[in-house]
């Protein structure tokens, strides 16, 4: 690990499924970290490709993907991301960043 990577602080993200519209936008930009399930509503996955269904349910966010994920973010429509630092929870990316 070089000094610049432990300059960036660790993010996770969660997806809150209440708002999610079921576009897709997520797992096109990241399709690593994120999929749609049969219900038609996005979740995270876990580093082994596990998908994460308990409400609120976080995933780190690797750094290699951290622009697609951020862009997820951004995107989407129903502003159901949030990607947050882990050591104090405060949002980076989504709808309750500042």
């Amino acid at each position: 690990m070089t000094a610049q990577d432990e300059a960036r602080p660790e993010l996770e993200v969660w997806i809150d499924q209440d708002l999610c519209t079921g576009d897709g936008i997520c797992a096109q930009y990241a399709p690593e970290v994120f999929e749609l399930d049969i219900d038609g509503l996005a979740y995270v996955k876990s580093s082994d490709d596990e998908l994460l269904q308990d409400k609120g349910a976080t995933t780190p966010v690797p750094l290699t993907l951290l622009n697609d994920v951020r862009d997820s973010a951004k995107e989407c429509p129903g502003d159901c991301i949030h990607v947050r630092r882990v050591a104090d929870r405060v949002e980076v990316y989504g709808p309750d960043a500042e």
